[in-house]
């Protein structure tokens, strides 16, 4: 069962007062390039530097007074975390963020820089779900996945309605795959404001657990978590999984250096910054240009959280 479009109208009435509507970029080297006109929409210039802002705010503005009186609790490699702990400090929320160790530097200070009470642990999904937990017990803060939950799918579903506001004739709409929140909220939006407007992912072909999961039926995991796209490295869940199978056309998995060359290319071409799981998503593009030739192109470029003392090029 997929949320309606009024739901989808609801979160963009939301966010709206608390998130930047971001720019769309374009680049004609980039179209002559590929042969398609490229739109980028660019969530590196959103509050605190990614879309997860939105799913946060959506999420947190969905809890009862009470629920927000105990605060929120989430785990996360870095975004998820700086968008809770912004988005309550705005909404006068306790957030506590629990962060893998292996977590970028720039991203935990960027996380306590907002006011976030950050608890590091093992960088394993179970050593953060267990640290979740037992913040959960002590404090009954409400527990905000960073992509499996209804309302930061939608609060996330905003970003690709904003495109589809400005250009609504795409005809297709490229997302990062990760956790599934992002990928799952630009179908929503490309399904109800588009009109025969595609959606595909990209994801690295290191974690390509979504990509075996649409094949399978059912949600796969990854027995490693390798990859320069730190923010990509979790699995899909059972809230976004059934709107991936249902309104993704399909998932192109892509090579650590297509990630690396598709980042430099966006930093040298748009002079702007995006992290490596940015450019996953235009590396798919890239990757499979013969195939959208000629079309009107959107692709998110989900943030710009990066270290820059540890460049890939």
């Amino acid at each position: 069962m997929i949320p309606s479009k009024e739901a989808l109208l609801k979160a963009q009435k939301t966010v709206q007062p608390y998130t930047h509507k971001t720019p769309v970029l374009t680049s004609t080297l980039i179209n002559e390039l590929i042969g398609a006109e490229v739109f980028f929409k660019c969530e590196n210039f959103q509050k605190m530097g990614a879309f997860k802002m939105r799913g946060a705010v959506n999420k947190i503005l969905s809890l009862s007074p009470e629920e927000r009186a105990k605060g929120v609790v989430t785990h996360s490699s870095g975004n998820f975390g700086q968008a809770v702990a912004l988005s309550a400090k705005l909404l006068g929320v306790s957030a506590y963020i629990v962060m893998p160790e292996n977590a970028p530097q720039v991203k935990k200070n960027a996380v306590r820089a907002y006011g976030g009470i950050v608890t590091e642990c093992e960088s394993t999904i179970a050593a953060r779900e267990q640290e979740t937990h037992r913040i959960q017990k002590e404090t009954g803060a409400t527990f905000m996945h960073p992509s499996n939950d209804m309302e930061v799918i939608l609060g996330n579903s905003t970003s690709a309605s904003e495109l589809l506001e400005k250009h609504s004739d795409l005809d297709v709409i490229f997302a990062p795959v990760g956790g599934g929140g992002l990928v799952a909220g630009t179908a929503l939006a490309a399904h109800y404001f588009g009109t025969n407007c595609q959606t595909v992912g990209g994801e690295p072909l290191a974690v390509d657990d979504a990509y075996r999961s649409l094949l399978s039926g059912k949600i796969e995991t990854n027995e490693t978590t390798n990859t320069i796209a730190d923010g990509l490295r979790t699995y899909l869940g059972d809230q976004n999984f059934p709107i991936i199978q249902q309104l993704v056309s399909k998932i192109i998995r892509v090579e650590e250096q297509e990630i690396v060359q598709a980042m430099q290319l966006i930093w040298e071409r748009l002079k702007i910054i995006i992290e490596p799981s940015s450019a996953v998503a235009f590396a798919a593009l890239l990757k499979s240009e013969e195939e959208f030739k000629g079309k009107k192109v959107g692709v998110i470029f989900s943030g710009g959280n990066i270290d820059v003392k540890n460049l890939p090029f």
